[in-house]
């Protein structure tokens, strides 16, 4: 039985807070970038559920104009700093080891093909697949990327481990499918819903995964 892991990118590989605060205090100042941040994480997911069809970058620019008046020039401002988001500084290590460990790697992200492409060319790990929201017309969490990702490959569940760093786009999803799980808590939260393995960052990965698949 092939062992999968599938990940989340944003947030959970890729510094997606790091990368979208940067922006916005650049955009709105530094007092009131934490603020924003907190009103980015509500309205995108509405944005997204409005039409499911939308590309990830035409989301970040209307989630973005949504928070303030912003220029028509800087409107893109998001989806133009995407490609240089940092990459969490133990994910190469952490990803190389749990493919020496002989699992296979799949991202299932809320973005667009440009742009994992480009992330996954900062991690520098070679992944099986990606598969994109706006090449399904589906965004996390609902059940599309991973009704997709058992299309393609034909996985069996009970070999398939989900791991992201949201509770809301991926640990509840995935199981509500019966899927085991394993939530990176980058940032200190409370657990609601109970994931099988809680991790602080990356590091750890590879036992993790063992310890859930055999």
């Amino acid at each position: 039985m092939d062992r999968w892991a599938t990940f989340d990118c944003y947030g959970t590989l890729i510094d997606w807070n790091g990368g979208i605060g940067r922006e916005l205090e650049r955009l709105f100042g530094a007092d009131r970038a934490s603020t924003m941040l907190h009103r980015y994480h509500e309205v995108e997911p509405q944005v997204q559920r409005e039409e499911p069809t939308r590309s990830y970058r035409e989301v970040l620019a209307i989630t973005l104009s949504r928070l303030g008046d912003v220029p028509v020039e800087e409107q893109d401002a998001l989806g133009r700093s995407l490609p240089g988001w940092p990459v969490f500084p133990e994910v190469r290590t952490s990803l190389e080891e749990a493919r020496a460990a002989g699992w296979k790697l799949a991202i299932l992200s809320n973005t667009d093909r440009d742009f994992i492409d480009a992330s996954m060319e900062r991690i520098g790990v070679p992944f099986e697949l990606a598969i994109v929201a706006s090449e399904i017309g589906s965004y996390k969490p609902a059940h599309g990327h991973w009704d997709e990702f058992f299309a393609r490959i034909g996985a069996d569940r009970a070999g398939h481990v989900h791991v992201g760093a949201s509770l809301f786009h991926d640990v509840a999803p995935a199981r509500e499918l019966g899927l085991r799980t394993i939530w990176v808590n980058r940032l200190g939260d409370e657990a609601q819903p109970r994931p099988d393995v809680e991790l602080l960052s990356l590091s750890g990965l590879a036992g993790a995964l063992d310890s859930l698949v055999a």
